[in-house]
C-alpha cells in the first residue's frame, strides 16, 4: 500500500536529509511511502511496483569509485549502470562499484535508501539522460520503503550532475 503527501515529508513524519533538502530548496516534490519487504530481491524494482509506477521513471542510485574517487550513477531501474560510461562521463578512465560501507558512510544513507539528495558529504553525481523523457522520476527519499518524486532538472540543479548516457 502506497501513501502520498505533497511537497513535505518532514510534515508527514517522513523527514529525511532528501526531502529537507528539497524543502529548503523550494522544489515542487511528492514523497510516496510504501511497506518494504526486507525479502524483495530488488530494492528499485519494488519500489516501481508498490507504487504503479513504470520502471523507466523510477531510478536507482548507485556509488562508484572512479579512479580513487567516490562518484554517484543515477539510472533506471529497469537497466543497469554502465560503469565505463560513467568514468568517461566524469573525464575518469576506469570505474568499479564502491565498497557499500565506503557508500554508506560518504552518503549518510543505507543501501537501498541511498538518495542523490541531501547526501552528508555531496558526491559528483551523473544522471542518465533518459531521465529527461520524463516529466517526473522517482528517487530514493533516503530510507527504504520512501520515494521522492520531481522533475529531472530540479534532480539535475540540485545534485549538480551532468547528465549522459551511462545506463544500459
Amino acid at each position: 500500500m502506497a501513501k502520498k503527501a505533497k511537497g513535505g515529508g518532514a510534515k508527514n513524519g517522513q523527514g529525511t536529509p532528501a526531502t529537507v533538502a528539497l524543502q529548503a530548496a523550494g522544489v515542487p516534490f511528492t514523497v510516496h511511502a510504501y511497506e518494504h519487504d526486507p525479502a524483495a530481491a530488488s530494492y528499485g524494482g519494488e519500489a516501481a511496483e508498490a507504487l504503479g509506477v513504470d520502471r523507466a521513471r523510477v531510478f536507482k542510485t548507485l556509488v562508484a569509485d572512479v579512479d580513487g574517487t567516490l562518484t554517484v550513477g543515477v539510472v533506471p531501474v529497469s537497466g543497469q549502470l554502465d560503469l565505463k560510461a560513467l568514468a568517461a562521463a566524469v573525464g575518469g578512465k576506469r570505474a568499479a562499484m564502491a565498497d557499500p560501507a565506503a557508500a554508506e558512510r560518504s552518503s549518510g544513507y543505507v543501501l537501498g535508501g541511498i538518495s542523490p539528495l541531501g547526501q552528508r558529504r555531496p558526491l559528483r553525481t551523473v544522471l542518465d539522460a533518459s531521465a529527461l523523457d520524463h516529466p517526473t522520476v522517482y528517487v530514493s527519499a533516503g530510507r527504504r520503503g520512501l520515494e521522492v518524486e520531481l522533475a529531472p532538472a530540479d534532480l539535475a540543479a540540485l545534485t549538480k550532475a551532468r547528465t549522459a548516457p551511462i545506463g544500459r
